[in-house]
């Protein structure tokens, strides 16, 4: 052991090291998580999700199939939740099962490949088509047989520059 680590004092005891040796991947993932407002809502979703289910211990997660997935989510949009809502929660589930996939814990992610719930793009069609109209005014009186023409006068057309042979080739150097 290098004399700069036996000189340092531990901070963990020897029960909390074991201790800590043992958490389930499912809590692990859970503690990582930074940021408190997801970390609020990632703990609901899974609590959700769980509760649904009838999972109580963290690894019956690990017994979880797609069919549970979308059982879910169907109860999600039966409970008229925002799409937004039930892409979140699904979202909070995956990543939770990358993390047990990345541990070895799972084979695969049982909420890939399940279907989200389109969002509603109301607002930002109206962006869209206020964006169209003021390009369309933009462009009036500048199309052509369905062309788009630049507003500033063709420019005049430029003869190609005429390459001369080069004597010091010849033919039969191929």
């Amino acid at each position: 052991m290098p004399a700069e680590l036996a000189l340092t004092t531990r901070t963990l005891t020897a029960m909390e090291f074991e201790h800590l040796a043992v958490v389930p991947p499912e809590l692990e993932w859970f503690a990582n998580i930074r940021n408190i407002r997801t970390r609020r809502a990632y703990h609901n979703d899974v609590t959700d999700f769980c509760r649904f289910v009838g999972i109580k211990e963290p690894e019956g997660l690990r017994t979880v199939t797609r069919a549970h997935v979308i059982a879910w989510r169907r109860h999600l949009e039966e409970r008229n939740l925002e799409a937004s809502s039930v892409r979140r929660k699904l979202a909070a589930l995956s990543s939770l099962f990358d993390y047990l996939c990345e541990k070895n814990v799972v084979a695969h992610n049982p909420v890939q490949g399940v279907q989200r719930p389109k969002l509603a793009t109301q607002g930002h069609s109206v962006f869209v088509e206020a964006l169209h109209d003021r390009f369309a005014e933009a462009i009036k009186g500048c199309v052509r047989g369905g062309a788009v023409l630049a507003r500033h006068p063709p420019r005049k057309p430029q003869p190609l520059p005429t390459v001369e042979p080069d004597a010091s080739i010849s033919s039969s150097a191929y």
